[in-house]
């Protein structure tokens, strides 16, 4: 299939199918005599396996770590359940990090007149 298909198939885009491909996340597409690219049902599943887990946050490093373990028939689940843990730690801390945010802003809305003075509690601590 070219590429379009690939990308219409596995729900990324062809520019991310190049990026990746420029990164060496996967290996790039055979050529066809005319030079266009030319992918199999296997790069289907590994740029959905990506997609999926770019949408749980892994990083590219970590999607690395992710297919090298996939295509590792001896690996030990041990090795893919440390890395997740990881990565839930990491999500754990900017959640964290976030909700204080959050409530550090509310507080602040929450303390703003709101009204037609200048005197603004916001700008002031962003202004600290």
């Amino acid at each position: 299939m070219n590429i379009g298909k690939l990308a219409q198939e596995s729900g990324v885009s062809a520019k991310m199918v190049r990026h990746y491909e420029s990164i060496g996340l996967i290996a790039s597409g055979a050529r066809s005599p005319a030079g266009y690219r030319i992918y199999g049902e296997r790069d289907v599943h590994l740029l959905r396996f990506i997609r999926r887990a770019r949408d749980f946050g892994f990083s590219l490093t970590q999607i690395r770590q992710l297919l090298s373990l996939w295509d590792d028939k001896e690996r030990a689940s041990a090795e893919v359940k440390a890395l997740a843990n990881q990565h839930v730690a990491e999500l754990d801390t900017k959640i964290n990090a976030l909700m204080e945010m959050r409530t550090t802003l509310a507080e602040l809305a929450d303390a703003c007149c709101g009204d037609t003075r200048p005197d603004c509690p916001i700008l002031n601590r962003l202004a600290e």
